[in-house]
């Protein structure tokens, strides 16, 4: 996912935002047919707002050893014989969400996420980029609204090996040496968080542990894909 398409994410609930008040002011209530005296009944609304907005996440992945963490079988033998190199590490990245409240319960929609594992000061680092559908539900507590769901989608992990003297001298040139592979995944995410309502802005906290596996046609723990671990994000939403 790259920058536009955060962006493109990140804007849009401010232009439905003015366009669902635009329709608000040109409208009336509807209310259910009742009979002569009594009072009317307002139907109760399916859809209930909309809301999305930016999040930074910080998290920690790890894998069972180095040769797992880089997966690549072009380099497993050098990796193999480094007992220094690492198998897991820090994660930093960005991303964006938007969704629909539903019933004034249900969260449905959308998010996708970029983050980032630098490893050895040389250069290496594991990328990871990922998106996919959402729903979760929440209740209201006060201001808050604690929430609890999944997100089920997928995405790619590019993982960049850099070995400490990555310089060789073939004949009269000078090579880098380096390794790239990528690996493509399904995804399960189940998450936790609670969002702080501040009007039309609200503060969105939440954890969560990504699952990924190599085939979407066979999830089990054979084909799960490392490194993965727990993110915790912090974001700001804006909505109606």
């Amino acid at each position: 996912m790259n920058a536009k398409t955060l962006l493109i994410l990140a804007c849009l609930p401010l232009c439905l935002t003015a366009q669902g008040q635009t329709e608000q002011s040109n409208s009336e209530p509807q209310y259910s047919s009742t009979k002569s005296g009594s009072q009317p009944k307002q139907h109760k609304k399916v859809v209930t707002g909309f809301s999305g907005g930016m999040m930074i996440h910080i998290g920690y992945a790890f894998s069972s050893n180095p040769e797992q963490l880089f997966g690549n079988k072009s380099i497993s033998e050098i990796v193999t014989e480094m007992s220094d190199l690492p198998s897991d590490g820090v994660t930093l990245g960005l991303g964006g969400m938007i969704r629909l409240h539903l019933l004034d319960h249900i969260h449905l929609g959308g998010e996708g996420h970029v983050s980032t594992m630098p490893l050895m000061k040389t250069g290496s680092n594991i990328r990871t980029g990922w998106g996919g559908a959402l729903c979760d539900y929440y209740f209201h507590a006060g201001n808050t609204r604690p929430l609890l769901g999944l997100l089920v989608g997928g995405g790619k992990m590019r993982r960049l090996y850099v070995p400490e003297d990555p310089e060789e001298v073939i004949g009269d040139e000078v090579v880098l040496n380096s390794s790239y592979t990528t690996t493509s995944f399904f995804l399960l995410d189940p998450y936790v968080g609670i969002e702080i309502g501040l009007g039309k802005i609200s503060l969105l906290i939440k954890a969560d542990y990504a699952l990924p596996f190599s085939s979407a046609t066979e999830v089990n723990w054979s084909n799960f894909v490392s490194p993965s671990g727990p993110r915790l994000y912090v974001g700001v939403l804006f909505g109606h």
